[in-house]
């Protein structure tokens, strides 16, 4: 044990000084963490369906949404949300109404109030909406392969059963618009998603789901408590929103609206720094995460500055991604230094010659699944830097 811990700072020591390539470099089947969880491949088995009497269920469900960026680019709001505060000029406006996908764990019994669950909320990416993870992830035996996951790490005692949340990632009043174009709404919605979040979807889930944690309970035992059953991870542009909105990194907007150059190529410029949502979520992952991800050194301050530690903190990447490993790269660059003590266990997982797909993600919702609700315990002040073959 005392050989694995002078491993571990040594990585770290290496990481700060050649900052970027680290990861990519260490050759390791999985480590595991101080409650011998190993981070690894999907098993085979788990892409498969179970029998019938053993899956869980998916709902789709429609809530109200009362914060949201509507078509002059201003933030509808019923809260006392400053213009300061969002960057923009905040108003009252009329809901509108989005869907999410939401997975039940076997044996959900709605009638049953005293059996309560965890809940994982799960983001998509720029081109995809809620059922970019069940499709993309495929099917085997007429079930999505993602659920199929849950299902097994479930039925074969690996983590407590949970509830997943597949929302719209776009906060916006064209929320069902996937196209890319960096001026339009739609795209600005990515970047004020934990508006909606706070005060529109988590309240509905946690009014009508059997969940242990309650956002109505505000008092300073019960946001400890409620966070550490929560969790969000993402995929790409759900990556970075996992992290920029939740560890207090950057809103964009396009290059139209700031009047600056932007560094991104994208036509979108970075704004203004979110509140962060550490009080909501004690475990963040990010999987392939997007290239407008704020740097390590700006995350690392917005976790640093929160009075809420991050229990785990998971970033994923394939290491042929052309899309995201340089912001994966740039992300995990001094990030766990400049948090320093406020997180707990942080993982840095590349996976070699995989890219920008589900082979990453799906590994990446599986062990980040396995880290925050495992049956062992939470892991406590690990750092955990590693490629898999």
């Amino acid at each position: 044990m005392k050989r694995y811990f002078a491993l571990c700072t040594l990585i770290v020591m290496i990481f700060a000084v050649s900052s970027l390539v680290v990861a990519a470099d260490i050759n390791t089947e999985g480590r595991e963490n101080m409650n011998n969880i190993e981070v690894t491949h999907v098993p085979v088995e788990y892409r498969q369906a179970v029998s019938r009497e053993l899956k869980g269920s998916l709902k789709e469900a429609a809530y109200p949404v009362r914060n949201y960026i509507n078509t002059a680019r201003q933030l509808v709001t019923d809260q006392e949300i400053s213009s300061e505060e969002a960057g923009r000029e905040t108003v009252q406006g009329e809901a509108i109404t989005k869907k999410c996908n939401v997975y039940l764990p076997p044996g959900y019994d709605a009638e049953d109030k005293d059996t309560k669950y965890d809940v994982l909320y799960l983001l998509h990416g720029v081109g995809g909406n809620r059922y970019e993870w069940l499709y993309g992830s495929g099917q085997e035996g007429g079930n999505f392969v993602i659920l199929n996951i849950f299902d097994h790490l479930i039925i074969n005692g690996e983590i407590d059963p949970l509830i997943v949340v597949f929302p719209e990632g776009r906060s916006s009043h064209d929320w069902g618009d996937t196209a890319f174009n960096s001026h339009q709404t739609n795209i600005l919605g990515f970047y004020y998603f934990d508006y909606e979040l706070r005060y529109d979807l988590i309240p509905f889930i946690e009014s009508n789901y059997n969940t242990y944690a309650n956002i109505n309970d505000t008092s300073a035992e019960a946001i400890e408590y409620n966070r550490k059953h929560r969790a969000i991870a993402g995929l790409s542009m759900g990556g970075m929103q996992a992290l920029n909105l939740t560890l207090s990194g950057y809103r964009h907007d396009s290059v139209r609206f700031t009047n600056t150059v932007g560094g991104f190529g994208n036509g979108l410029d970075k704004t203004i720094i979110t509140p962060g949502m550490q009080d909501l979520f004690a475990y963040v992952g990010a999987f392939s995460n997007a290239p407008t991800s704020s740097d390590g050194l700006t995350l690392g301050r917005g976790i640093a500055s929160s009075e809420h530690k991050i229990n785990l903190l998971y970033i994923t990447c394939g290491d042929a991604d052309g899309i995201a490993m340089h912001s994966y790269r740039t992300a995990v660059n001094g990030l766990k230094e400049t948090a320093g003590a406020n997180v707990d266990s942080y993982y840095q997982v590349v996976m070699r010659g995989r890219g920008h797909d589900f082979s990453v993600w799906n590994n990446g919702a599986y062990n980040f699944a396995r880290l925050c609700f495992s049956k062992q315990g939470e892991a406590k002040q690990d750092v955990v830097t590693l490629t898999l073959n």
